[in-house]
């Protein structure tokens, strides 16, 4: 099995998710891909997030129409802070070794993976795919990884991927470039600006039923 993964707040889901989830899906040819809203984000107070269960419906609302995007609870627990290496582990152990995972992230925040809770272990358990900025092209993972686990991976020019610790891959992918961002869509609601198409039809009625974000 070949599942993408795609983490984040969703607070709220936008068009932006989806065309990217869509995009690398198709690019490799990915069975599914799980959407998993994270109860409490490491990098964000509880205060600053939306309830799960609004973030967790308009997930569901949004990926309704796709039959091969589906809903994770995996980081329901309100008492928990949701780490990527704990909810890699929990799929695993519910879906067999055999499930080979591709966690899917946007640049900055992989940038940024070195302060995740044992980064160093996700490496082994899934691929990386990294939506990239349009024109960005790496072919070193120095300035991203410290120099010593940078060069345990080696880069494969047919794939054009870094195969590195339990032979997992990073893959740096442009996607369509969609320059949304769900910060942005809170501010025009409170400024009370038009949200449509920046999220779906279903997605924005429900935040206008339960006067979200304003």
């Amino acid at each position: 099995m070949k599942w993408g993964i795609l983490g984040g707040a969703f607070d709220p889901i936008h068009a932006g998710h989806l065309r990217s989830a869509e995009e690398i899906r198709e690019l490799f040819g990915l069975e599914r891909i799980l959407f998993i809203p994270g109860h409490i984000p490491p990098h964000k107070s509880f205060a600053q997030v939306t309830s799960f269960a609004h973030r967790e419906q308009m997930v569901r609302l949004a990926i309704k129409d796709n039959p091969l995007f589906f809903f994770s609870d995996a980081e329901k627990d309100p008492h928990v802070m949701s780490y990527s290496v704990e909810t890699l582990a929990s799929l695993r152990k519910q879906y067999g070794s055999d499930l080979e995972l591709y966690f899917i992230i946007g640049q900055d925040a992989f940038q940024a993976i070195t302060s995740w809770k044992e980064w160093e272990r996700v490496f082994t358990m899934c691929h990386f795919v990294v939506m990239s900025r349009p024109a960005y092209e790496t072919m070193d993972l120095r300035g991203i990884l410290p120099p010593s686990f940078a060069r345990s991976f080696s880069y494969d020019e047919e794939e054009q991927a870094f195969y590195g610790p339990a032979d997992k891959a990073v893959y740096f992918r442009n996607v369509s470039p969609l320059d949304i961002s769900s910060s942005n869509i809170r501010t025009r609601i409170r400024e009370g600006k038009s949200i449509r198409y920046l999220v779906t039809e279903a997605v924005r009625a429900y935040i206008a039923e339960n006067s979200l974000y304003i």
